[in-house]
Parts: structure tokens; sequence; C-alpha cells
């Protein structure tokens, strides 16, 4: 059934929420504002605060790593939207930047800083700020982040009207300020105890500051009118609750560098009106004057500088005043207060230049660097491309499994500094740092390669060149499956173009790592093919018991009980070399291994886990290996692929594409092209062994 223009209308009209609307807009007097004030003093919080009950009320999970306790902020998450700019494998420098909102919550220094995000290019630093604005703004329209400014009105007075208020009815106030400012600071400490009395409040509320030129003008004026009555000036106060935005130019401010020619500093103070400058005789009247420069117009919230280094020396000047002071200086009038979290991003190149400028000293002395580095975890890189190249969006073709995978892998590879460990490969490095158990390595041990290095995650491959490359491949109409190879040919050839990849030396090690991860891709595939082949999962797990049976009372000097004959019988050496020899254990290392086997096996049960297989990566291809090893003898595979296959070879074939398809998740070609492959490779190897 089809809906017509009206049905719509009505479908909308049902949907807005109209209480929601009058909350948003509620307009009151002064005196019912301080009753507000009253119930919830943090109605007045300061835009350091106000930034970090925003992030602190979605919530946080902790996990360990590397025996150190992580917080996930789920803010960054970005559920709202999707996970849209949802943040992925950062949760550390988050932990520094959330850190210092924290402290300048509490009026600890850093809220008179500049917050800095540095790091290369595609790191994520200006998600991070997109994600704070977008999060201010949601804020501000819960009853919780609820925050108030005033406008002038004329309550019917000609000459207010005429004469304050540049004959309009009302007057907005231009930065949005707190309406508590209109109370003069000599009597502002009493009220404050009296609004917090009997109050347990997680931040001291301290009114700081005074109003803006126009506003103060406007209030002096009236004072003087009105002979002094303070409390009478009150009446031409209107309240008015504000919603943030940045589209409307309403507490969040984002600032951009241009040409160095064109830039003017007015941009971020305001600049005199001189349309109005006819109307009040002089251009040094705050009201002829536009307070809607960047720093402003995001009082009470947040200004991103996009490239913060780039802006001309001018610029750097008026930082300097807005961080320690909090305070700008608008041409032709003394400064002015703001109150507002100033957030900048730079890259590598900028912020160098930044040390070497013996003359920015002042502003580095005013800056709170956050490395902002590169994704070195598997999982995580591997994120980022499932979100944008997931079923949902790719309509029409299928993306086979790992082809992702890989390319984060690669990604993360050339981020990676060569471990100094001469028995450890940079591939088993990565997947330490993802969480894989090798033997021989503890969490210490990661801990320390972590620690070892100087610069990791801030060189290498960004995200957008592979999600470039991967959009090459999809455009590809030669084939209707997106595979692993596809995406690493593409990867291969715009490495000649990369504009980051700047010698010769550089483009043969990434070439070197796309062999890398070639290889460890055949190793997946073969893996794969394998158990869909010859096993599955309760085999593995069958044999993985006994192992460890065996291993057990080899390393406890006891004997296993055969569960045919009820015998207690020496352990069965031939089995547990049988498997050890899968992933070259040589003989002398035989007992080592066997120990730490059965050490992982204690610690787990120390934190109440259970043992796995599947989560020791070197254990679990042994025993698929020493399985598919023990059928190989009745399977060829390079006989299955066969165009001329027999009908049973046939229907061997269906049902291991029937098996990868419903356990790895490959379609009818990709299940078929990695046959193909894994026959390929068994082929060189047959061929290799009769040479």
């Amino acid at each position: 059934m089809s809906h017509t223009g009206r049905d719509i209308l009505s479908l909308v009209q049902e949907l807005q929420q109209k209480a929601h609307y009058r909350d948003l807009t509620w307009e009151g007097s002064f005196e019912q504002y301080l009753d507000i004030v009253k119930e919830n003093p943090f109605v007045s919080r300061t835009a350091y605060q106000r930034i970090y009950d925003m992030l602190m009320s979605y919530g946080t999970t902790e996990y360990e790593e590397s025996r150190k306790k992580i917080t996930h902020f789920q803010f960054f998450d970005d559920a709202s939207h999707g996970g849209k700019d949802a943040l992925y494998g950062l949760d550390i420098p988050l932990m520094k930047l959330v850190s210092v909102f924290k402290s300048a919550a509490q009026r600890y220094g850093t809220e008179k800083r500049i917050i800095l995000l540095h790091g290369p290019v595609g790191c994520a630093k200006s998600t991070i700020c997109r994600l704070l604005k977008k999060g201010l703004e949601e804020y501000s329209k819960t009853p919780e982040g609820a925050i108030y400014s005033y406008s002038w009105v004329d309550q019917g007075d000609e000459w207010v009207k005429k004469e304050l208020l540049g004959s309009t009815s009302e007057f907005v106030c231009p930065m949005h300020e707190e309406p508590l400012l209109l109370i003069p600071e000599e009597f502002r400490q009493p009220v404050v105890r009296e609004l917090t009395r009997g109050k347990q409040l997680e931040y001291k509320l301290q009114l700081e500051g005074e109003l803006c030129p126009p506003c103060r003008f406007i209030f002096k004026h009236l004072l003087t009118h009105l002979k002094g009555d303070w409390k009478a000036v009150l009446k031409y106060i209107k309240v008015r609750r504000v919603v943030l935005s940045e589209k409307d130019r309403i507490g969040i401010g984002t600032f951009q560098p241009k040409d160095e020619k064109n830039q003017d500093s007015t941009e971020l103070s305001g600049d005199i009106n001189y349309r109005k400058i006819a109307i009040y005789g002089s251009d040094s009247d705050p009201r002829a004057f536009n307070f809607d420069g960047e720093f402003n117009i995001a009082n009470r919230g947040m200004i991103e500088f996009i490239e913060i280094l780039k802006l001309d020396t001018a610029f750097l000047y008026d930082l300097l005043g807005a961080t320690q002071e909090h305070k700008i200086k608008p041409k032709k009038f003394a400064q002015t207060d703001i109150d507002e979290v100033i957030i900048g991003h730079t890259n590598e190149p900028e912020y160098r230049k930044l040390q070497s400028n013996e003359y920015m000293e002042a502003l580095r002395d005013r800056t709170v660097k956050i490395d902002i580095p590169y994704i070195t975890k598997l999982k995580a890189e591997t994120k980022i491309y499932e979100r944008d190249f997931n079923q949902e969006r790719i309509r029409g073709k299928h993306v086979a499994p790992h082809t992702l995978k890989m390319a984060a892998m690669w990604a993360i590879l050339t981020r990676l500094e060569p471990p100094k460990k001469a028995n450890l490969s940079l591939v088993q490095k990565l997947k330490l740092y993802d969480g894989t158990v090798l033997p021989g390595y503890t969490e210490e041990n990661v801990k320390e390669l972590r620690k070892e290095t100087l610069r990791e995650g801030l060189t290498g491959i960004s995200p957008r060149y592979i999600q470039d490359k991967i959009s090459n491949a999809l455009v590809n109409e030669e084939t209707s499956c997106l595979n692993p190879f596809l995406v690493l040919s593409e990867l291969h050839k715009g490495l000649k173009h990369h504009v980051m990849v700047n010698s010769d030396e550089q483009r043969r090690r990434y070439e070197e790592l796309l062999a890398m991860v070639r290889h460890e891709y055949e190793e997946i595939v073969k893996s794969e093919v394998q158990r869909a082949i010859s096993c599955d999962e309760e085999s593995v797990a069958r044999l993985c018991m006994t192992y460890i049976e065996n291993v057990k009372a080899y390393t406890q000097r006891e004997k296993v009980k055969n569960k045919y004959t009820g015998e207690y019988e020496e352990s069965d050496e031939r089995l547990m070399r049988s498997i050890e020899e899968k992933i070259d254990i040589p003989e002398i290392r035989k007992d080592d291994f066997r120990r730490e086997v059965m050490n992982y096996i204690a610690s787990l049960a120390l934190e109440d886990k259970v043992f796995d297989y599947q989560s020791n990566d070197r254990l679990r291809r042994a025993l698929e290996l020493k399985l598919f090893e023990d059928q190989k003898d009745t399977i060829k595979i390079s006989t299955l692929v066969s165009r001329n296959a027999d009908p049973i070879a046939q229907e061997r074939i269906n049902i291991i594409k029937s098996r990868l398809i419903k356990n790895y998740g490959y379609c009818e070609i990709c299940s078929l092209d990695v046959l193909n492959f894994v026959a390929s490779i068994y082929a060189r190897g047959d061929v290799r062994r009769t040479a």
C-alpha cells in the first residue's frame, strides 16, 4: 500500500517529539534560571567539565593487555551513528586524551593548554575531533548536558530598544555566555555558596570571566539608566536554552588554514561591521563589531584547528592568550574572556618544524601533545575495512574470506619495526601484538617488544591507501568475487605511484612484505582446505586431547591409561613427535616445547580458563597437518580439481566446496579458486619431490 504525501506528513508529525522540542527551546527569567542552577549546578560547568562528563556518560569497559589495565571508552564506538566513525585499536592514546580532559575538568592546569593530536596522515586525528564535536552537539540536547545563555529584551521600553539594542526588540549574546556572569564579580562567591548548599559536587562550581563587550556595554548603560538597581536590570534579561551546533556556529568552531597571503586573524576574533558604524557612530562601539570569529562562536564548547601548525605566526600569537589566560583580543576592544576546549592536530613534518623553531618556544610550552599512531593490531585494522567493505555495502560482489585481513596485515607490517630478537620474524611479531600465543613468548615479552621500539606506528602505509586499492579492485568487472590476490595485486601496482613511497629501498621493502603476506595467505588456505578435505573440529579436538594426555604423562613421568585395554602404558613418543615435527620442533627442543604447553595450560587454569587448542596457533596447525598427513595417501587434491575428474571425484569436490562455503564463508566461485590454488601448491611440491 503506497502512502500519499498527506500520510507521510502525518507520520512525521507523529514522530516529532513536541515535548522534547519545548525543552530545547525553553525560555525564562533570570530568577527561573537560578532555580534551575539550584536544582542542578552542573548546568554552569566549564567547557572541559562538560566534554569530560559527555565522554563518561557513554560508559567504559576495562580489559588487560600485557599485564596493563586498559580502559575502553564506549563513546568512541560511535554506536549512536551505527559505528560510522568508530575508532579501533586506539584505546591507549584515547586514555591519554581523556586523562587530559579529566585533569582540566578538575582545574589542575591542563585547561590552560592546547591539546595537540600528533600523528601520521590517516591515523584518525580528524575523526577524533569530529566525534567530539558530534558528541557535544548531542549531549547539549539531553537533560544532563543542558546549557543556557541569555538575550537582552526591550520589555516595551523604547529608550532601551532604540539606544541600546539597535532598534531591535531582542539582542542575543553573541558568545552564548553563562547567565551567571551577569552577577557582579564581588558578589559571586556568596551566590555560588548558596546555589550549591547541601550538594555533593564532583567539581567545584566557579564563575570566572566577564561579560563580552556588547553585553557589558548594554549592562553598564542599563545600570546607569536604572540608577544602579541591578535587580531591575535583570528584568531585561531573557534566559534561553542553547543547543550546540557546528552548522549553526553555536558553541563549536572549526578553523582551517588558508593561503598565507589570505590569512586574516579577524577570522578568529571577529571584525568591524562597517554598515553599523553609521548607526552607532563609532567603530569602537561594541555593537558595531561582529563577535563572530571562531573563538567567539566556539565559546562554551570547543574549537578545532585543522593542521594547527600551518597557521600564520599572527594566529599562533592569538592562541597563546586563548590557552593560558582564556582571553582573546578583538580589534579595538579589551581582552575578552572565553571558555572553550582548544584542540588542534598536525602531522610529523609540521611538528618537527615547531620543535626546531626557537621563536615558538611559548607555544610549545602551552601544548599537551597526544600521539595518535597507526594501528598495530591486526583485528583492529581489519575492522576498519570490514566497516567500509562489508557485504551490506558491496552489492553484487562477494568478498572472499581473508581478503580484508590480508590487506590489513600488509598495512600493519609496513608500520612495525623489525624485532631485535633473531629468532622472531616480523609476521610473528604482528601475531604477538594481535594476541596470538606463540611458544616461548609471554605477555611480558610482548610488553618488552613494544618498549624497545622508537617510532613504531608513526610511519608506514595509511588506511586510506588500502581503502583506495580495495575500491579499485572492487570496480574490476572481470570478476564477481573479490579475493586476496586481486587486492594484493592492486596494492603492489600502486606502490609505483604512491607519493609516500619516496625511495627504491622503501618500495622494495614493501614488496618483500607483500610476499610475506602472500606466503601467510597460502598457509591459511592450505590449512582450511586440508580441514575441509580430511577432518572436522571434533577430530582435531580428540587428537589434541590425546596429545595433551601423553605430554602430561611424559613431563610428570607417569603412564597413560589405554582406553581400549585399560592398562597403563608409556607415553606415545611416536605420536608426540609426529605432531611436533609438523611445526619443526627438533628432537633436542621437544622437552622445552612440551613443558611450555603444560605451563600454558596451568596458567590458564589459574585464571579459571579452559585450554582450547584454537588459542595456540602453532599447536592447532600441527594437529591439522598431522590429521591431513594421515589421510593424504587416500587424497589427491590435484585429481579432485582436474577437468577430467570422474563422478566420484566430482562428488568429493562438491562436498569439499560445501564445507568451505558453510564453515569458512566462501562462495561457489572463490571456493573453487581456492581448491585450484591449493592444488597448484601441492603440484609444485610433488614436482620438487620428484626432481
